[in-house]
């Protein structure tokens, strides 16, 4: 018994590595075991797992627990931030101004609750500011709450900390389970969810391929370079194929005439004005011509580091060989492949050509699978360091006697999103395999919510026993008041379909194990990660803002 005892109970690293590792092993497996008909709480029951151990006296090193959370923390929204980055401005653009007006709503909204149910009954401020950020499981406005109420007295409340770990579990429950009411409320199917997805989304703007007969005397002899000019919209012109069944590669000085047929990849918005040039016939990707040519098609695989942000105009792979890069496929979206375009390592690109002239080309972008294997080491922990640096940066506002910070989490996420998007342009790899991306992600989880149980189990009995109970009430209706209300908003007359609004909804409360419970619903898109990186910075900002102006000002 005594090398047990040491084992699980006398405080140290093998201690706490022991205790850890059992609380995260015991929360998966209930995770994959325990389901109401197809309701589970996932990873989350390693929070759960983690408070009951605490309860009985398994508990980390205060140094091992504060590591453990903000580590496994940052390597989660890091691995979000690296997927979504690519997509996280131009979603922005496309709604993101909305989603985050509907985030921005809902942290006010929580914030208001807060301050009428401290009013009516007459609890103490700073512990509602606890139970707020428990309620939305927002450890960084915990830690900005407790640090502005120090500097502000002189000395700590310990009443805040337990205020969090109070509602902190039935906080996650209740994020959850505004969205199971939100489904229910408006009888969502995820099938008929994902198809209508499918028909209003921008897939349907993804390049298709058709031919086009000429006919219109005025562009007769006309050059494909002069064409693309002409048009003024992102087309790229395959193929041409005479009257006598012969094709060739178009290049930027191919010259067509009337009666030739031209292979050309757009979006479908602009096939009204090809039609311009003739007769217009929409094609399969993978339909082959019935003539006889020496043309092939081919998927080759950008596995060379030195053609990582490279715009394809730089490559001049069409003036060296008789081929034509037509699409590519990043992450599952079909690109055009104009000559701005910047290529990144992963890339999948079609390219048509001369079959000689093509395998030289899949040698010279690498096409070698085996080296996506490899993992890239260097854009992760040197987004973690510079997403550390921004998220202990104080920022100063007027008005304000001091300033706060986004913490390490908001801080991590805006960098890997700003890394993800950008890293290619200074020729930076930032591409990862997706079984890689999400054993980050699946570790970093693990790792928080093992720390916040371990963490919480010890007041959390003797907080609700002695009349504490009350708060587990108030942070229910902090968390699932606003959530309900902005989210039937934004459903009912907002139209957000439910991956995004699910996706939102966690963002708006910085939750992860929400985001994975949102993620699960479908593994056709990613709707509701992009949702939740596209309102995560603002919302984190606000969170840690408005609780450091809450104590501040209502304390």
């Amino acid at each position: 018994m005594s090398y047990l005892d040491n084992l699980f109970l006398q405080p140290g690293i093998t201690q706490s590595l022991m205790v850890l590792v059992l609380t995260i092993s015991a929360g998966v497996f209930l995770a994959e075991k325990v389901k109401i008909k197809s309701f589970s709480l996932g990873v989350t029951w390693i929070l759960f797992c983690g408070i009951l151990l605490s309860h009985f006296g398994l508990r980390l090193t205060p140094e091992v627990e504060h590591f453990t959370k903000d580590f496994g923390l940052i390597l989660f929204v890091y691995s979000i931030g690296l997927q979504v980055g690519p997509s996280f401005f131009s979603s922005f653009g496309k709604g993101g101004l909305r989603l985050n007006m509907y985030a921005a709503l809902i942290v006010l909204g929580g914030c208001l609750t807060t301050w009428i149910i401290a009013q009516v009954s007459r609890q103490d401020m700073a512990t509602m500011i606890g139970v707020m950020s428990g309620a939305i499981t927002n450890t960084p406005s915990l830690g900005a709450a407790e640090q502005s109420f120090q500097d502000m007295t002189g000395t700590d409340n310990p009443m805040i900390a337990t205020g969090y770990a109070v509602a902190y579990p039935l906080g996650v429950i209740g994020i959850i389970l505004s969205m199971v009411l939100i489904k229910r409320i408006f009888s969502i199917k995820i099938n008929q969810e994902e198809q209508r997805l499918r028909d209003n989304s921008d897939r349907s703007k993804e390049p298709v391929m058709v031919d086009i007969k000429v006919t219109n005397p005025q562009v007769d002899g006309m050059s494909i370079q002069r064409l693309n000019k002409l048009m003024a919209f992102p087309l790229v012109v395959s193929r041409i194929i005479h009257e006598d069944q012969s094709q060739l590669v178009a290049q930027a000085g191919s010259q067509f005439n009337l009666g030739d047929t031209l292979r050309v990849l757009t979006d479908k918005d602009h096939l009204e004005t090809l039609s311009l040039l003739g007769p217009v016939m929409e094609k399969k990707p993978e339909e082959k011509s019935d003539s006889p040519s020496n043309l092939i098609s081919r998927r080759i695989v950008v596995t060379k580091p030195q053609w990582n942000g490279k715009q394809i105009r730089q490559l001049a792979v069409s003036d060296r060989y008789h081929v034509t890069i037509t699409r590519v496929n990043r992450a599952g979206i079909n690109l055009l492949a104009t000559p701005d375009l910047h290529l990144q390592i992963g890339d999948r690109l079609i390219v048509v050509g001369d079959k000689d002239d093509v395998g030289r080309v899949a040698d010279i972008f690498g096409n070698e699978l085996k080296r996506l294997d490899i993992p890239n080491l260097l854009p992760v922990f040197l987004g973690i360091v510079l997403g550390i640096l921004v998220g202990t940066l104080p920022i100063s506002l007027p008005h304000l006697a001091m300033p706060f910070r986004l913490g390490l989490a908001g801080g991590t996420l805006i960098v890997a999103i700003l890394i993800g998007r950008f890293g290619p342009y200074y020729h930076m790899v930032t591409f990862s395999t997706t079984s890689a991306n999400m054993m980050i992600r699946e570790i970093g989880i693990s790792m928080f919510l093992a720390a916040v149980g371990l963490g919480a189990g010890e007041t959390f009995v003797p907080a609700i026993t002695g009349g504490g109970w009350i708060w587990i009430v108030y942070g229910v209706v902090i968390t699932m008041l606003p959530l309900l209300v902005i989210g039937f908003i934004a459903r009912k007359w907002g139209k957000l379909n439910f991956f995004t609004l699910t996706g939102m909804m966690a963002g708006s409360t910085t939750d992860p194990p929400a985001l994975a419970y949102a993620v699960s619903h479908s593994d056709s898109n990613d709707e509701a990660s992009v949702a939740y990186a596209t309102v995560y910075p603002l919302t984190m900002f606000l969170r840690v803002m408005l609780a450091q102006l809450m104590i501040l000002f209502l304390c």
